[in-house]
């Protein structure tokens, strides 16, 4: 009995068996592979435009020596199961309606229907471009003036690995571009007339003036203890009266001063004054005296068009790490400008300075976190006077800077191409596997 139990077992094995493989369906030779043919066609063709084997090729003759090293390229790209139809079309435009016309095609085996493909569009070496940016102020028939202060009688602070003329010379070859004008105050003297309206260079009234000393703040002599604007400088022996008159002045002449990164003036510096070259920020730097929180109160109020009021309350602190808002990506992209999306912002001013002092916020560069602004322009609600705060520890990205100024004007990229007509071609990639159906 046992003996028939096995073998009406085996023969329902055997049974089912024969009608499982009648009726499986067994993966094609490139799917048991594992080759995804399509991915490998499209990776293929980026690797090689990347490197640029495409344009140098498919714009040559078919007789030149370059085709046969496109070939070579491809062989040693692909698995050597897979075999490759490269066909390059030449494009024509008529009336709206393009066309492919077959310029060439190269192959090293026929294969099946088990096939699949990728394609790219290749530019000629020949054509050029070219990026010519708008510069501020041109859409509304204004000369904006850049002003970069690159004082050599004065030490920064909190730009750790800078100095303040390094970063001026970065900052004038990354911005020169976007402004019809850009001067350099190499001291503290040039800078007494910029402030006092009797510089000759460049157009005072609605300029951009960035301080590329950190924390601290270029003074001029006239604006110290003893100088002929002392009262306008200094008061109960705090020089966050100076502070008031930086934005009083940025306010007149409706300037954006652009802090480019830590507590927006948090000291003054002058290395040869004698009420300041004694003094150092208590860090072992020379030629500044701590104004403290004290300074952005005033320079605010003097912004507001309020009296002046020592003010010591600190409106800045640190958040840790911030990230660029979606608009501060965008602009990224599109002026260029690659810094780290993520930041520590040890100064970020508070939201509450808005209403305090009547001011708008434009061009959020980060996230607000905890109710405080790691980078953004304020602009007072009179529409004249504005402060680019970047908030950020040390050491200094000055494309941040840059990005927050530029997010703020939004100058115009113009982007033009020039060459002959057909300087675009069509260049497909199609990928078999020997074994497949």
């Amino acid at each position: 009995m046992r003996t028939v139990e096995v073998l009406f077992v085996i023969m329902i094995l055997l049974t089912s068996f024969t009608i499982a493989t009648q009726f499986a369906v067994l993966p094609s030779a490139s799917e048991a592979f594992g080759t995804e043919l399509g991915d490998l066609a499209q990776s293929t063709l980026e690797t090689l435009d990347a490197k640029g084997v495409l344009s140098a090729t498919v714009f040559d003759e078919v007789t030149e020596d370059s085709w046969a090293s496109l070939q070579k390229a491809l062989s040693a790209s692909l698995p050597v199961n897979v075999v490759y139809n490269f066909t390059v079309y030449d494009l024509t435009e008529d009336s709206g309606i393009v066309t492919y016309q077959l310029s060439n095609t190269v192959s090293d085996s026929s294969f099946g229907t088990d096939s699949a493909s990728a394609s790219v569009m290749v530019t000629s070496p020949d054509v050029t471009f070219s990026q010519d940016p708008e510069k501020v102020g041109e859409r509304s028939g204004q000369n904006i003036t850049l002003y970069i202060l690159n004082c050599s009688d004065a030490n920064g602070w909190w730009i750790t690995g800078f100095t303040g003329q390094s970063l001026a010379s970065e900052f004038y070859d990354m911005l020169s571009v976007y402004f019809e004008t850009t001067v350099l105050i190499n001291s503290t003297s040039q800078l007494a007339d910029l402030l006092q309206g009797t510089l000759s260079e460049g157009d005072i009234q609605n300029a951009v003036v960035v301080n590329t000393f950190g924390e601290a703040v270029p003074i001029p002599d006239d604006y110290c203890l003893g100088g002929s604007h002392q009262s306008e400088g200094i008061s109960g022996g705090s020089y966050a009266k100076y502070f008031h008159t930086l934005g009083s002045v940025t306010r007149q002449y409706n300037w954006t001063w652009v802090s480019i990164v830590g507590y927006p003036c948090y000291y003054v510096t002058n290395k040869n004054n004698a009420d300041i070259s004694g003094y150092d920020n208590g860090y072992g730097v020379y030629g500044m005296r701590q104004v403290g929180p004290a300074g952005v109160n005033a320079f605010l109020q003097g912004m507001d068009s309020s009296g002046y009021t020592y003010n010591n309350a600190g409106p800045a602190a640190g958040v840790g790490v911030v990230e660029f808002t979606a608009a501060g990506l965008e602009h990224c992209n599109y002026y260029g400008l690659y810094p780290s999306p993520y930041q520590t912002a040890s100064r970020a001013l508070a939201t509450s300075i808005q209403s305090t002092y009547h001011l708008n916020r434009h061009g959020l560069i980060f996230e607000i976190k905890d109710n405080r602004v790691a980078g953004a322009t304020f602009r007072h609600q009179s529409g004249s006077g504005a402060l680019t705060a970047i908030g950020l520890t040390r050491i200094p990205d000055v494309r941040i800077a840059a990005l927050g100024l530029l997010m703020y004007y939004q100058p115009t990229i113009y982007r033009s191409e020039f060459g002959a007509s057909g300087t675009s071609r069509l260049v497909t990639l199609q990928l078999g596997q020997q074994g497949g159906n």
